[in-house]
C-alpha cells in the first residue's frame, strides 16, 4: 500500500521534445517499452505546458491511472508500476520517493529524461540488441538508415574542405576582471532550489539497494537500515563517510550492523559511526603499509597512484602552493579546500603514503576538537606552506588548532582570515628580526645610539689604594665580634 492512487506525485523535465525526438521515441523506444509505457511517458510530459521546463503541480496518482484507462485496484496499480519500470530500464525516466517524517506522507517524483539521438541510440549496445530482439535485424538496419539524409552525390568530386568561419574566441576576448556582481546575485536568487552536483561532491557509491543485498536479514539493525531510503540526509552522510575514509558497501554494512550505531528512533549516531569508520581506515592503512613493505622486500614496485588535481569567495582565496602550480587553478584549489575531506587533502601533499605522524595529528583535530573539514584543510594548507620545515611538529600544529578553536573559527572564510593575520604577524616579526641585526653588528657609535636603547652609565667604586695588612690583635677582635653576632642570631 505504499503506491496507491491516493499518493500524490509531480513530474519534472528540463527539455522539450522536437520533431526528431518524437520520431526517435515512436520508432525506436515505443517498440521496446510498449504502448502503455509510451502513453505514460507522454502523459507525464504534458503535465505542464510544452514551452516550459521545470516542475508540475502536486496531483493524486488517480489522475495517472485514469489517464491511462486503468482500474483503481491492485491490477491497475501493478500495470502502472510495470509501465514505469520499462521506462526506467531504457533510460527515459527516474523515480524518486520524497518522505515527510512529520506527516508520514510519501510523494512520488517522476523525472523525465530526453530520448537519445539516433546516433547515440545505435552506439548503445544494450538498446540496439533489445530493439533487434523486438523487431528483427532487417527492420533494425532499415530504421538506422532512415534517420540520416544522405549527402548529395555531387560533393564526391570536391576533395578539399576548409573552414571559412572564424571561431568566436579568436575574435573576442573576455576581460579577466570580475563579472557583474548584481548579475551574479540575480542568478543566485532566481536559481532553482535543486542544487547541481558539484565536481567535488562525493559520488553516490553507497546505494540503498546494494546495502540491503549485503546486510544480514537476521540483524537487529535490519529494520533501521531498511528505513534509510526515506532519510536522504542519512544516505548523504554515509556516502560522504565512504568517500572520506575510502570505504565500500560491505564495510559500511559491517559498521551499521554493530551495536550502538542507531538511536532508539532509528537515526544514526553520527559521531560514533565516524569514530568506528576512522578506526577501520587506520587498520586499512596499516595493512597497506605492511603489504608495501612486503612487496618492497621482494623488489616489486607498484606504480604510484596519480592524484586528481573545485567556488569560494574571490576576495578570500588562498594562493596555490608551489607543489600544485601548473596542475590546478586558484579557483579549483580553493574549491578543493571547501569540499574535500581532510584525509583526501592530506594525501595530495605526499607522493606516496601519508606519514603516521601527520595522520595522528589531524585525526585528533578532527575527532577530538571537531573542527569542520574546510577549517582543517586551511590548516593543512598553512602548515605545509611554511618555509621553516622544522616547525612542523605536533605541538606547533596543535597550538594553531587550539587557537582556532578558542577563537570560534568554524567556516572556511574565517579560517582564511585567521591564516592571513598569522602570515602578516610572521612577516612583521621577520622584518623586525632583520632590522635588529645591523644594530648589533654596527661599528658606528652614532648608528648604535640611534637604533638601540642603552642603559645609563653607573658609577663604580674602584679599589685603587695600597693594600693594608691585618695584625693578629685586629684579626682576633673581628673573630670575637663574629661569634657574638652568631650567638645573638
Amino acid at each position: 500500500m505504499e503506491f496507491t492512487e491516493n499518493h500524490r506525485y509531480f513530474t519534472s523535465r528540463e527539455f522539450a521534445l522536437s520533431a526528431l525526438d518524437r520520431k526517435v521515441f515512436i520508432s525506436l523506444y515505443q517498440p521496446m517499452v510498449g504502448a502503455i509505457s509510451a502513453a505514460l511517458y507522454l502523459l507525464l510530459y504534458h503535465q505542464f505546458a510544452e514551452e516550459y521546463a521545470g516542475y508540475s503541480t502536486l496531483e493524486p496518482q488517480r489522475k495517472l491511472l485514469l489517464g491511462l484507462g486503468l482500474e483503481l485496484n491492485a491490477a491497475g496499480r501493478q500495470t502502472a508500476i510495470d509501465a514505469a519500470s520499462r521506462l526506467e530500464a531504457v533510460g527515459l525516466m527516474q523515480v524518486y520517493r520524497n518522505h515527510n517524517p512529520l506527516t508520514e506522507e510519501s510523494i512520488y517524483e517522476y523525472v523525465l529524461l530526453k530520448p537519445l539521438s539516433s546516433a547515440e541510440f545505435f552506439s548503445n549496445v544494450h538498446l540496439t540488441l533489445l530493439l533487434r530482439d523486438k523487431l528483427g535485424k532487417s527492420a533494425l538496419v532499415e530504421l538506422r538508415e532512415g534517420f540520416a539524409a544522405q549527402q548529395p552525390p555531387e560533393l564526391a568530386r570536391f576533395v578539399n574542405r576548409e573552414e571559412a568561419t572564424m571561431p568566436f574566441y579568436e575574435m573576442f576576448r573576455i576581460s579577466s576582471g570580475p563579472m557583474d556582481p548584481e548579475l551574479e546575485l540575480g542568478w543566485a536568487e532566481s536559481a532553482t532550489a535543486k542544487e547541481r552536483k558539484s565536481a567535488f561532491q562525493p559520488q553516490e557509491r553507497i546505494r540503498h539497494g546494494d546495502m540491503l543485498l549485503r546486510f544480514p536479514r537476521g540483524s537487529a539493525n535490519r529494520g533501521f537500515v531498511e528505513r534509510l531510503n526515506r532519510a536522504p540526509e542519512s544516505m548523504a552522510q554515509l556516502n560522504y563517510l565512504a568517500y572520506k575514509f575510502n570505504l565500500e558497501v560491505p564495510e559500511i554494512c559491517r559498521l551499521l550492523d554493530e551495536d550502538g550505531i542507531f538511536h532508539a528512533n532509528g537515526t544514526l549516531l553520527w559521531d560514533e559511526l565516524q569514530n568506528r569508520a576512522n578506526l577501520m581506515y587506520r587498520q586499512d592503512r596499516k595493512r597497506d603499509e605492511e603489504r608495501e613493505r612486503f612487496l618492497a622486500r621482494g623488489e616489486i614496485r607498484q606504480p604510484l597512484e596519480a592524484h586528481d588535481q573545485g567556488t569560494a569567495n574571490a576576495s578570500l582565496q588562498l594562493d596555490i602552493p608551489e607543489r600544485f602550480e601548473g596542475d590546478v587553478t586558484v579557483a579549483t584549489y580553493n574549491e578543493m579546500l571547501r569540499r574535500e575531506p581532510y584525509t583526501r587533502m592530506l594525501e595530495r601533499y605526499f607522493p606516496g603514503a601519508v606519514p603516521d605522524q601527520f595522520v595522528n595529528i589531524f585525526e585528533r583535530i578532527d575527532i577530538n576538537y571537531k573542527l569542520p573539514e574546510p577549517v582543517i584543510n586551511v590548516l593543512i594548507h598553512y602548515v605545509f606552506s611554511l618555509s621553516r620545515a622544522q616547525r612542523l611538529t605536533k605541538s606547533f600544529v596543535d597550538s594553531i588548532a587550539s587557537n582556532m578553536l578558542a577563537k570560534g573559527i568554524d567556516t572556511l572564510d574565517k579560517a582564511v582570515m585567521y591564516i592571513r593575520e598569522q602570515e602578516k604577524l610572521n612577516e612583521s616579526l621577520e622584518r623586525k628580526r632583520k632590522g635588529e641585526e645591523p644594530a648589533r653588528v654596527g661599528t658606528s657609535s652614532y648608528g648604535a645610539g640611534r637604533n638601540t636603547r642603552r642603559k645609563p652609565a653607573m658609577s663604580v667604586v674602584k679599589d685603587t689604594g695600597p693594600a693594608q695588612e691585618v695584625t693578629p690583635e685586629e684579626l682576633e677582635k673581628m673573630l670575637e665580634l663574629a661569634r657574638e653576632l652568631k650567638d645573638k642570631s
